[in-house]
């Protein structure tokens, strides 16, 4: 594959690969809870540490589609490295989520807002990518080097609470 090809989606596939292993991670944390409260395997019991956790690994499941899609889309529409640096803190935010909801639910709450709007900044991206798209299309102007810019000053920005 050429070299300059893959340097422009290369971030995002690691990624995406850092995020498989988080879910790997997520879901031996729920296996292992569930061996330790019950010998008949993967029964469900109504264990309160296996609940929390793996209640904790289902919420990180339903929001995975969602984070991929936007991250992708962000990436490749608008620009590869804030995408890639929105995704890793995305995938810290998760983490720090999944460790919260473990303990108490209201240790998970920060990382569930932070989360959502690290969603939100690559969803932008993503829009912003798409109307610049049809912008060049229909009108000839391509504001690309202006939206990557302003997202790659924006992204670290994601850091401030």
């Amino acid at each position: 594959m050429d070299q300059e090809v893959v340097g422009s989606f290369v971030l995002l596939v690691i990624v995406t690969l850092l995020s498989v292993i988080q879910n790997a991670f997520f879901a031996s944390k729920v296996e292992h809870e569930s061996k330790n409260h019950t010998s008949k395997g993967f029964q469900r019991v109504a264990s309160s540490a296996f609940d929390r956790v793996f209640t904790a690994n289902q919420n990180c499941r339903d929001a995975y589609p969602t984070f991929l899609a936007v991250l992708w889309c962000a990436g490749l529409l608008c620009s590869q490295a804030p995408a890639a640096f929105a995704g890793l803190m995305y995938l810290f935010v998760r983490q720090k989520y999944f460790v919260g909801y473990m303990g108490e639910r209201t240790q998970s709450t920060p990382g569930y807002i932070f989360g959502k709007r690290i969603i939100l900044f690559l969803f932008l991206m993503s829009v912003a990518g798409v109307f610049n798209y049809y912008l060049g299309l229909f009108f000839g102007s391509d504001f690309q080097t202006y939206i990557k810019t302003v997202t790659s000053t924006i992204s670290p920005l994601l850091l401030i609470p």
